[in-house]
């Protein structure tokens, strides 16, 4: 099985119906998974109003822009986009650093956090290869 998508519809989708192109992609569940994880650092009142922000605003933007990017039509367009979301997810690596730099989170929160985001650009940028 490739790492960017599974057999089948896979997740939610089974119950729902037809998925979306983006809800078979390992990346995309990753990202979803990683924003799971930003939300709870984002309720860290410890982390500073500019960060909790920050990271709000990139991590909502990987999700976004890879389910945007599976919809594009050209492979141009899909490369733009999953461009995108690889810099949004470079973005939040470089705020977990930040945040565990200063103490605001731990080391098991900086690891988990820091290996999805690793994952996430890996395959993205296979993705980005692929086109």
């Amino acid at each position: 099985m490739d790492q960017t998508t599974t057999s089948g519809t896979g997740g939610t989708s089974d119950a729902l119906g037809p998925g979306l192109d983006c809800e078979r992609l390992d990346v995309y569940r990753a990202a979803v998974e990683f924003e799971r994880v930003a939300y709870a650092l984002r309720s860290n009142r410890r982390i500073g109003a500019a960060l909790r922000d920050q990271l709000e605003r990139a991590s909502i933007s990987i999700v976004l822009c890879i389910a945007e990017g599976t919809g594009r039509r050209t492979t141009r367009d899909k490369a733009h986009f999953f461009a995108i979301a690889r810099g949004s997810a470079t973005e939040c690596a470089a705020i977990l650093e930040l945040l565990e730099a200063r103490c605001r989170i731990s080391a098991t929160e900086h690891r988990r956090g820091r290996g999805l985001l690793l994952r996430i650009v890996q395959m993205l940028t296979r993705l980005m290869a692929n086109r």
